[in-house]
């Protein structure tokens, strides 16, 4: 592969590195069950698809009406999540292949994730990511999440980093957003396929219309190859 110089690798995590969503969808499920809302859908989940917990949940007590507290809910919300996700959670296989050929490379990553840090942290070490990818933001730890530029600015800030040097990886369309805002580059592999036509994706320097299906390897690495 040919040099890439000063490039340094931001990936979102859910849906993007791991197929996360289908545990999140199960873990708000059942804490709205538990809270008397019991017609919480997929196709109403993939409308929280890119959002990060906090705010998922942030509106979810607006939305329903519900009572509790914000962090009670949230804490419930993430420990349901950290039973799931310790069970099972699924890489997808361009995506660990890509990690693997960037580590080899010598290219400095990082994960910037609108997920808790102990959901991090559980997922990629259930998942065995944690051996290449080391550095983590949550957006909890940043004042604002996605859409803002928050995470992955605090992202390239803990590489070392100049923002225009970082290619973010999204499957969502605030992550798409985020990453422009931040003056960084993005590739797009939407989660959800009715969102590929999102304007947010439009923005994207390399789109996968076709999401994980389309996502290979060696395609990103040739991109960033020519990039370079």
């Amino acid at each position: 592969m040919r040099t890439l110089n000063h490039t340094s690798v931001i990936f979102d995590l859910d849906g993007t590195l791991v197929d996360s969503e289908p545990n999140y969808f199960e873990a708000g499920r059942q804490l709205l069950a538990e809270h008397g809302i019991s017609d919480f859908t997929w196709a109403a989940h993939e409308t929280y698809v890119g959002i990060s917990t906090q705010e998922t949940v942030a509106q979810w007590k607006e939305r329903y009406g519900l009572s509790a507290p914000l962090a009670d809910l949230l804490a419930e919300k993430n420990q349901r999540y950290l039973a799931l996700a310790g069970a099972s959670t699924r890489v997808f296989p361009q995506m660990a292949k890509f990690v693997e050929a960037l580590a080899e490379a010598g290219v400095p990553m990082a994960v910037a994730s609108g997920s808790s840090r102990a959901a991090i942290e559980a997922i990629l070490a259930g998942t065995g990511l944690d051996a290449r990818l080391t550095t983590l933001v949550s957006a909890d730890e940043v004042a604002r999440g996605k859409p803002a530029p928050d995470v992955f600015l605090a992202a390239a800030a803990l590489l070392g980093s100049d923002p225009a040097d970082c290619v973010v990886l999204e499957d969502a369309a605030p992550g798409a957003l985020a990453a422009r805002a931040a003056g960084m580059r993005c590739v797009a592999v939407p989660y959800v396929a009715a969102q590929a036509d999102d304007p947010a994706f439009a923005s994207a320097d390399l789109l996968f219309r076709g999401g994980q299906e389309e996502f290979t390897a060696q395609a990103a690495l040739d991109w960033l190859a020519a990039e370079a």
